[in-house]
């Protein structure tokens, strides 16, 4: 009897813990392109280019002074003059790897190539 009830328990444990499963989520689905929304005046003060970057999935790997996955802003600023904004603009749309490390960027095609260069204008007021 105790064997029955302790296989019961497991079972509704086991049960109760499984996840529905959404044949709808897949997790390479692009996501939509970010849209600038202005608040408050606050964030109506906020360069364009920083809203779309916090308004899209860039600081998840990304971060204005520190290295997280990828290279921090003020890196690809260092590293890049304004004469490469199309070709930044261009990386952040198509992705890619080997600039700085082998783990790949993940491509954002859903983002139209006039906010990719807004992103890179603003990231390229952070050189030092």
């Amino acid at each position: 009897m105790k064997k029955y009830l302790v296989i019961c328990g497991v079972l509704a444990v086991v049960a109760c813990n499984k996840k529905e499963s959404n044949p709808n989520m897949d997790s390479n689905v692009m996501l939509e392109e970010p849209v600038v929304k202005t608040v408050d005046s606050a964030a109506a003060n906020k360069p364009e280019g920083l809203a779309l970057i916090e308004g899209a999935d860039c600081l998840t790997c990304h971060k204005m002074d520190v290295r997280v996955v990828g290279p921090s802003y003020q890196e690809v600023a260092d590293k890049y003059s304004a004469g490469d904004l199309d070709m930044l603009a261009n990386k952040i749309i198509e992705g890619g790897k080997g600039n700085w490390g082998e783990i790949p960027m993940t491509p954002h095609a859903g983002m139209s190539k006039e906010n990719a260069k807004k992103m890179v204008e603003y990231i390229m007021t952070l050189k030092k």
